[in-house]
């Protein structure tokens, strides 16, 4: 049964009612600006929305431009039970999956998808993922979003850390969010925002709030990911982040570039520094290539921000990554151009530190701690490039930032910061 908005006309005493009840606001929480919001998901009223849509048509007061959201739950298999939302804003597409720690399926526009063909194929609930599976690398049995938050207490690969086996790139990734809401904004551009609350909890070892928010403007081709990480415990806690956003077809094939305001490179390891001098570009579907990672360091403007690029191989489609390097200093290219059966795929990584595991992360200074209910946000923006005139004018961007500055080709694995 589909649900219907309340009339506009209803809003305001709605809206504040919403807040109130559901104790848990958007990210915006102090702007009183949205013509119209939704609680999908609340743990703590005991809410869950299984199916429901709006569309333009039930505010046409809110734009010409047409959008759409749509909240399911998928049935079968390993994906029964798992949440879905999708947004579509008219130009462009994308879904958001909050059982999956607000992970990012997949996003269309135009004819270019951000997503890749993962031998999961299947959007696996959490229930079916058992981290410490294969020494720990059980995290990839639901392998398979656009983009997948690594952290938060840890992230990197698997290993000890003092007395802690810690397993792939944490637990975020795998925690249902205990808060979904969908909101439109009343003044233009009108823009759509899916926001949410996962929580990363562990008796005396975490205390973690991520208050995530993915929005678009209707008519778009561009969309922001913000989140506000907060450390509810009364003391200090070491926290990892790393955005791992994932690239298939029909971007990633022989011949596609990733282009970067490079300060420095460093090969992951030795099977990495072999072709350090061709990191930036791509193979196609090679049988027994294994997976190749670079550690960057890129340069940021003025005002603290870099952008980067991953485009085809005539230069007419890709996607441009803009995002603050002060939260997100470090940077990871994973490469992994195996067969299409077993996952051709390439990893555009802003994060905190490298995937190394924990300890060693720690002991090259790459590990942050948030203070006793402190925060640290993380902005991201990604913008998909539909013709050859917007891949050339994302390039001049990151030349500009670039400044004539030539990279450096570091032969060994980064140390210390």
């Amino acid at each position: 049964m589909t649900n219907r908005p309340r009339p506009v006309s209803l809003f305001v005493a709605s809206w504040l009612g919403l807040l109130v009840m559901t104790g848990c606001m958007p990210l915006r929480h102090a702007e009183f600006r949205k013509m119209f919001s939704k609680t999908l998901v609340s743990a703590r009223h005991d809410v869950h929305v299984a199916e429901w849509q709006v569309t333009q048509q039930d505010f046409p007061n809110l734009g010409e431009a047409p959008w759409s959201i749509r909240k399911r739950t998928l049935r079968g298999g390993v994906q029964d039970g798992v949440d879905l939302i999708e947004v579509d804003n008219g130009e462009l597409r994308f879904t958001v999956i909050p059982s999956r720690g607000m992970s990012i399926g997949v996003v269309h526009c135009g004819d270019v998808r951000l997503g890749w063909d993962s031998p999961v194929q299947h959007v696996v609930h959490p229930r079916h993922v058992d981290l410490q599976d294969h020494g720990g690398l059980g995290w990839l049995a639901g392998f398979n979003e656009w983009m997948v938050r690594c952290g938060v207490s840890f992230a990197g690969h698997p290993g000890e850390d003092g007395e802690r086996l810690l397993t792939l790139h944490g637990r975020i990734g795998n925690i249902p969010a205990t808060q979904v809401v969908v909101s439109v904004d009343a003044s233009p551009p009108h823009r759509i925002r899916v926001s949410g609350l996962v929580q990363e909890r562990i008796f005396k070892f975490a205390s973690f709030d991520l208050w995530t928010e993915i929005s678009t403007v209707p008519g778009s081709n561009v969309f922001r990911i913000e989140d506000r990480l907060v450390n509810a415990s009364s003391y200090d806690r070491e926290y990892q982040m790393i955005y791992h956003a994932n690239f298939g077809r029909p971007l990633l094939e022989a011949g596609a570039k990733f282009v970067a305001p490079v300060q420095r490179v460093y090969p992951f390891d030795e099977y990495a520094a072999k072709d350090l001098k061709s990191w930036e570009t791509y193979l196609g579907p090679t049988r027994d290539y294994g997976e190749q990672v670079y550690c960057v360091e890129p340069f940021a403007d003025a005002a603290g921000r870099t952008q980067v690029m991953l485009h085809n191989k005539a230069g007419d489609r890709g996607v441009a990554v803009r995002y603050e390097v002060a939260g997100l200093p470090h940077f990871t290219l994973w490469k992994n151009t195996d067969t299409e059966a077993d996952g051709y795929v390439t990893g555009l990584e802003p994060g905190t530190g490298y995937p190394y595991n924990r300890a060693v992360e720690r002991e090259a200074g790459r590990v942050r701690a948030l203070a006793g209910g402190g925060e640290q946000r993380f902005a991201l923006e990604y913008e998909v490039l539909l013709d050859a005139a917007s891949v050339q004018a994302s390039h001049a961007q990151i030349e500009k930032i670039r400044g004539g500055r030539a990279p450096s080709l570091v032969p060994t694995a980064p140390k210390k910061d």
